[in-house]
C-alpha cells in the first residue's frame, strides 16, 4: 500500500504573505493494490504538492510516506510511474525514440525498452505518430505519449497529475483503459483531475482536499451514503403553487417542475404531486460526486 500520513508543508513567504503560506495541513490517505484512487480538490488545494512529496520533488516540514510499510525511498521512486503537471517531453525527439530513451533511463535494456514502447504505441493510439517530432503532435498525444512515458517500465505504483486535462473523449478512453490494466494487474494509481464525472466514473475511492486539508476520503458509494438520498419528483403542467410549504427547492424548465428535497414525508409529497398534475419521476437519488465536492468545501 502507498501510505500517505499526516503531511504539512509550508512554503516561504514575501512581502504579501510574511508568515508564508500552509500548502499542506494533516493531509492523510492510503492507496491499496489494485485501487484507482483520485484526488480532488479547487486549484492551489494542496493535490501537486502532495504528489510532489510523495515523489521526492518536494520534502514535506512533517509527515512520512510509506510504501510497502516502510518508508519510501528514492530506489523505491525509481520504479513508481509519475506524471508531473508540467509535462516533461523533449520537443523535437521523435515519440518511439522518446518512449524507449525514458525506458533506458529506467534500467531497460534496448531490446526490452523497443519492445516495451511498441507495446504502448500501439495501445494508446500512437502508431501512425511513432515517427512523429513530439512538438508536431496534438495536445492530446503528447499526453499519450507522456503517459506512455510513465508506463514504459512497468511501475509499480502511478502517480499522475492532472492526466486528463485537455484531452478528447476517444484519448480520455484510451488513457483510461491503460489505467485499469495497471489496476487490474494490482498497481496502485493515484491521479488529480478537476472532472469529477470522470473521477466518479473510475475510481475506486476519492480524496476530496480543501485548503490543504482532506475534507471527505472514502468510495464513492461511501461518500454517497453519508450524504443521504435525495428525493426527485417531476411534474408536467402543476397547477400553480402545488409545491407551497413543502420542503426543498423547485426548478422550471418549461412545462416541467422538479422539486428536489432530502426532508419531508414522501408518501404526502407524492400525493401533491399527483394531484397537481402528471407526475413523469419519483424516485430517490443518491448525490453526484460533483454535488459532493461542492457540499465539502463549501
Amino acid at each position: 500500500m502507498l501510505e500517505i500520513s499526516e503531511l504539512r508543508k509550508r512554503f516561504a513567504g514575501g512581502p504579501d504573505a510574511p508568515g508564508g503560506k500552509v500548502a499542506l495541513d494533516g493531509i492523510s490517505f492510503t492507496v491499496r493494490p489494485g485501487e484507482m484512487y483520485g484526488f480532488v480538490g479547487a486549484n492551489g488545494a494542496g493535490k501537486t504538492t502532495t504528489m510532489r512529496i510523495v515523489m521526492g520533488v518536494l520534502q514535506a516540514d512533517s509527515g512520512s510516506v510509506r510504501w510497502r510499510d516502510r518508508p519510501l525511498g528514492a530506489d523505491d521512486r525509481t520504479r513508481f510511474g509519475y506524471m508531473p503537471e508540467e509535462r516533461g517531453l523533449y520537443q523535437k525527439m521523435r515519440v518511439a525514440e522518446q518512449i524507449e530513451y525514458f525506458g533506458r533511463l529506467h534500467g531497460l535494456g534496448p531490446a526490452a525498452a523497443k519492445k516495451a514502447a511498441d507495446d504502448l504505441i500501439e495501445r494508446l493510439g500512437l502508431t501512425e505518430r511513432r515517427g512523429d517530432a513530439v512538438q508536431a503532435l496534438s495536445l492530446g498525444n503528447q499526453q499519450r505519449v507522456q503517459l506512455a512515458v510513465a508506463l514504459v517500465h512497468d511501475p509499480e505504483a502511478l502517480v499522475l497529475d492532472e492526466p486528463f486535462s485537455g484531452l478528447d473523449p476517444l484519448a480520455v478512453d484510451a488513457l483510461a483503459g491503460a489505467l485499469q490494466e495497471r489496476c487490474r494487474s494490482g498497481v496502485p494509481v493515484i491521479f488529480s483531475s478537476h472532472q469529477l464525472d470522470l473521477v466518479e466514473r473510475l475510481c475506486d475511492s476519492v480524496g476530496i482536499v480543501s485548503g490543504g486539508r482532506m475534507v471527505a476520503t472514502g468510495t464513492v458509494a461511501e461518500l454517497r451514503a453519508a450524504e443521504g438520498d435525495t428525493l426527485r419528483v417531476v411534474v408536467r403542467d402543476p397547477a400553480p403553487g402545488w409545491a407551497d410549504g413543502l420542503p426543498g427547492t423547485v426548478t422550471v424548465a418549461g412545462d416541467l417542475h422538479t422539486l428536489r428535497t432530502a426532508e419531508g414525508d414522501d408518501q404526502e409529497i407524492l400525493r401533491r404531486a399527483m394531484k397537481a398534475g402528471r407526475v413523469e419521476h419519483f424516485g430517490a437519488e443518491q448525490p453526484t460526486l460533483t454535488e459532493i465536492f461542492k457540499e465539502a468545501v463549501a
